[in-house]
């Protein structure tokens, strides 16, 4: 059935089998009748919802609909922040529809979206920060989001063009959609989409302004916070009162911490964070280090809520991820920026008390 209005689903650790996600892919798949343009950072499924998802792409492609895949193909970092992806190349290739690998060299194909019928009356967008592995769907904080929008779904296809045609990440992004409308329980959204590296820049610099003109709550969930305007507005928010909760995946921040400290760029960036995590309400998850064959529990979800507008997609609070694909949906809707927060408060709930600063 033709989705109507905004989605949006919530992962939790623990939280809900992989089977749930994968049939809400496998219903996005169903809607499909003209084609569907899948960015992905990290495939690797399997038992049931690897099944689920083959089987949904394969029907797609039976009964005509166009696919194509592009995933990441990386290097370990010594210190893997973000951890790299595992793609499963055996099992893309094997859904026998056309792919193509993207070096994250340099910088990383980080999206997770996908366009479906582009220019029809069922023109969607699936996006957020969700990765489609067993333990992203089982084991993470993230969030997923389905917009029907043939204006947004155009801009993400003229995206995916960009990375299919050159397979590089760096040329890609130099655009931002003017606002298009949406709805969410019957409420009127509008919704806007930048991308980096061409718009990475401006993308931190929108989130750190919407932080610094805030008057009634912010919460925030990003695995790290490095990117310096964000930062930076961060801990001017210190001395404000502003109703504030941030989560962030402590074992990760720990890493980048690690880094800063022999980097004399950066040496302002762990005392400044050091403040704003001790002077505003953070709560951090331990998570598991980064390790071949390891289980994958990050706190991944990457939304940013400032008054009734909401800022999420793949795109970490990073400097590095300025430069990486990736994309920012910025959505004005006090419902679902409600719905949000409140699961921004949930994860904060969880994770609270766990002294964050450290």
């Amino acid at each position: 059935m033709t989705e109507s209005a905004v989605a949006v689903s919530f992962l939790t650790d623990g939280g809900q089998p992989a089977e749930r996600t994968a049939t809400e892919l496998t219903e996005f798949f169903q809607a499909a009748g003209k084609s569907l343009d899948i960015a992905i950072y990290d495939l690797h499924l399997d038992g049931p919802p690897a099944e689920l998802v083959s089987q949904a792409v394969k029907a797609a492609a039976q009964r005509g609909v166009a696919i194509r895949l592009l995933y990441n193909v990386d290097f370990p970092n010594p210190i893997p922040v973000p951890p790299p992806p595992d793609p499963d190349t055996a099992f893309i290739a094997a859904l026998g529809v056309p792919n193509r690998p993207v070096p994250g060299v340099p910088s990383l194909m980080h999206h997770k979206y996908v366009v479906r019928d582009a220019g029809e009356d069922t023109a969607a967008v699936w996006t957020g920060s969700t990765n489609w592995t067993n333990d992203s769907w089982t084991r993470e904080e993230n969030v997923i989001l389905r917009v029907p929008s043939a204006n947004l779904a155009a801009e993400y296809l003229r995206n995916f063009e960009e990375l299919w045609s050159s397979g590089r990440v760096e040329t890609s992004g130099k655009y931002e959609l003017a606002s298009v409308n949406a709805t969410y329980e019957g409420s009127p959204v509008q919704a806007r989409v930048l991308f980096s590296p061409g718009r990475g820049r401006r993308m931190a610099q929108l989130i750190a302004m919407r932080l610094g003109h805030a008057r009634r709550r912010i919460r925030l969930c990003s695995p790290v916070i490095t990117a310096g305007p964000v930062l930076g507005t961060l801990a001017d928010m210190v001395k404000k009162h502003v109703d504030f909760k941030g989560v962030y995946d402590r074992t990760q921040m720990q890493e980048v911490v690690s880094q800063w400290v022999v980097d004399p760029h950066a040496a302002w960036k762990a005392p400044a964070f050091q403040s704003v995590t001790t002077g505003l309400p953070f709560a951090s998850k331990v998570t598991t280090p980064y390790a071949p064959g390891s289980v994958h529990d990050y706190m991944h979800a990457k939304v940013t809520v400032v008054d009734d507008i909401v800022l999420t997609g793949s795109y970490n609070l990073s400097h590095s991820g300025e430069e990486n694909a990736e994309n920012l949906l910025e959505l004005r809707s006090q419902p679902l920026a409600d719905r949000l927060a409140g699961f921004v408060d949930a994860i904060y709930a969880r994770y609270a008390g766990t002294d964050a600063g450290q």
